[in-house]
C-alpha cells in the first residue's frame, strides 16, 4: 500500500537521542527491552525503531521486523544496525500515522519509546491496529503522564517546550489509554520509574506491557 510521507527531520536530536539511548542499554533499558520482545514469533512490524536498539533482543521465533523510522541519522544508524542483527530486518522510511504497508500483514507490532513523539497517538495507533492481524499482538515500552497528580502537572506544565527539544516527544500523554481507545485490549502492562539520566527525570515514569487486536474471524 503506497501512502504519501511526512519528511521528519530533528537532526540535534538525533545525534543526542543516539548517545542518551545507548547510554541507557547498560542502565537497564536492555533488560526493558528484552522482556519487551519475549516470545514474539512471525512478523513484526516495529515503528519508529530510532538506532535499532531493539533488534539484538529480537528471539530466533521472528521471521522478520520490518522497522519503520522516518528520521534520515537515525534510520541510517539503524541499517547499520540491522545488517549485524541475528534476524532479518528491513529498514524502511515512513511514519507512524501513514505506514506503507498492507492491512493485516503482520503478527505483532512493537512501539518502544515512539508514542510519546508522534503527531497524533491515535492516528498511529489507529494504523498498528490496521495493519496487525486480527488476534494479533501489541507490545509497547512507552514512558507516560505520571499516576500522581502533583507530578502530572508538572510534565502537563513542561510540555509547553519540552516537545521543542525532544524531538517532537511530549511528557505527559496517557498513552495506555490511547492503546485501549484505539480498540486494542491489553492483556499485561506493568508501570515504574526508569531514570537513566538527570535530564530524564520528567520522564521517568513507563508502563511495558502487551495488548491484542481482537480476533474477529469466524
Amino acid at each position: 500500500m503506497t501512502r504519501s510521507k511526512t519528511e521528519v527531520r530533528h537532526p540535534i536530536f538525533a545525534r543526542t537521542y543516539a548517545r542518551i539511548g545507548a547510554a541507557a542499554e547498560e542502565k537497564g533499558a536492555a533488560e526493558h527491552r528484552r522482556e519487551l520482545l519475549a516470545g514474539l514469533s512471525g512478523r513484526i512490524i516495529e515503528v519508529g525503531a530510532g538506532t535499532g536498539l531493539n533488534f539484538p533482543h529480537y528471539p530466533e521465533s521472528v521471521q522478520e521486523v520490518v522497522a519503520v523510522e522516518p528520521e534520515p541519522l537515525l534510520r541510517k544508524l539503524a541499517t547499520d544496525a540491522a545488517a549485524g542483527a541475528a534476524i532479518a530486518v528491513q529498514v524502511i522510511d515512513g511514519v507512524a500515522d501513514a505506514l506503507p504497508v498492507e492491512d493485516g500483514s503482520f503478527d505483532a507490532g512493537v512501539a518502544s519509546l515512539v508514542l510519546c513523539s508522534v503527531p497524533d497517538q491515535a492516528d498511529a495507533l489507529g494504523e498498528l491496529f490496521r495493519v496487525i492481524r486480527s488476534g494479533g499482538e501489541l507490545r509497547f515500552y512507552e514512558h507516560v503522564r505520571a499516576d500522581t497528580p502533583g507530578f502530572a502537572r508538572f510534565q502537563h506544565g513542561i510540555d509547553i517546550v519540552w516537545p521543542l527539544f525532544g524531538g517532537g516527544c511530549h511528557a505527559s500523554r496517557d498513552t495506555l489509554g490511547a492503546i485501549e481507545r484505539a480498540g486494542f485490549v491489553v492483556e499485561s502492562s506493568r508501570g515504574f520509574r526508569f531514570v537513566p539520566c538527570a535530564v530524564a527525570k520528567p520522564v521517568s515514569p513507563h508502563v511495558l506491557g502487551t495488548a491484542r487486536r481482537p480476533n474477529t474471524s469466524s
